[in-house]
């Protein structure tokens, strides 16, 4: 956790925040009336982005569900996971497996403040929550070892977080850094927006000139160069819906498409 002290200036109420705005896309009711402005927004130029938002929350169940289901990972490390809202991480592993561990990882002072939303942990599991931003991947990782285990195979989520890395701020390097201190047995499950719309690409270029955070589109290619060096489980990276879809999965149109996610396993 964190101090709070510093939480007012941090919170920012005169500018969009990407964990607030996301809040919004999703239906969530954790925002400011500049977050909703800054998500119609996008919806305006993009209408189809608050469908791109689900279909990525969609796959956070899926690769929880199969990193414990099927791999028998009991750890996870969720670096910018936003405001709590159904199907948190630990919600969907600790439901296949109660003992699972779970270390959340976010910066945004509101996601903080609902922190305690995501820490009912089950009896047997344990929910940790730290303050930290995924540029600086030491802090993480050494925080992290408080509650987990990095002997065991751990499941690293890295969802819609890359995209808030700029290429100036080399996420490669931070990627490669987190997943050099996973022992081999672990996961990566990465999912990011793709620069494969103008349209989206003119609704992202909207929200950064006004948001605190900047979110950069890349083509499918770029994000899937960030698992370079794993095996990437079946399908692959392909567009995020179609990652192991449920097979009541309702299928999504090409404009809800623009974004890809990925499985890696580190052998």
């Amino acid at each position: 956790m964190t101090d709070r002290d510093d939480w007012g200036e941090r919170l920012q109420t005169d500018r969009p925040h990407s964990a607030r705005v996301w809040d919004y896309l999703l239906g969530g009711k954790n925002h400011y009336l500049v977050d909703s402005q800054s998500g119609d927004l996008i919806l305006r130029n993009f209408p189809e982005f608050a469908a791109i938002a689900r279909v990525q929350r969609s796959f956070l169940v899926r690769a929880v569900r199969f990193m414990t289901r099927d791999a028998g990972i009991r750890q996870f490390l969720d670096i910018g996971t936003g405001l709590p809202t159904a199907n948190n991480t630990h919600e969907v592993a600790q439901g296949i497996a109660p003992e699972s561990r779970v270390v959340y990882v976010d910066n945004d002072p509101i996601v903080l403040a609902h922190a305690d939303a995501l820490l009912r942990s089950t009896p047997e599991g344990k929910c940790a929550y730290l303050d930290a931003d995924v540029r600086d991947p030491q802090k993480i990782l050494d925080q992290a070892a408080h509650t987990l285990d990095f002997d065991q195979p751990i499941g690293l989520m890295l969802l819609n977080i890359m995209g808030q890395v700029s290429d100036e701020e080399q996420p490669e390097r931070i990627v490669a850094e987190l997943i050099d201190a996973l022992p081999r047995g672990s996961y990566v499950a990465l999912s990011d927006g793709t620069a494969t719309n103008e349209q989206l690409k003119a609704a992202v270029e909207a929200y950064n000139a006004q948001s605190v955070n900047t979110y950069h589109l890349r083509s499918p290619e770029h994000i899937g160069s960030f698992l370079r060096g794993l095996r990437l489980i079946e399908p692959g990276l392909v567009r995020s819906a179609d990652w192991r879809p449920d097979p009541d999965s309702a299928d999504i149109t090409r404009e809800q498409g623009h974004a890809v996610a990925a499985v890696g396993l580190k052998g």
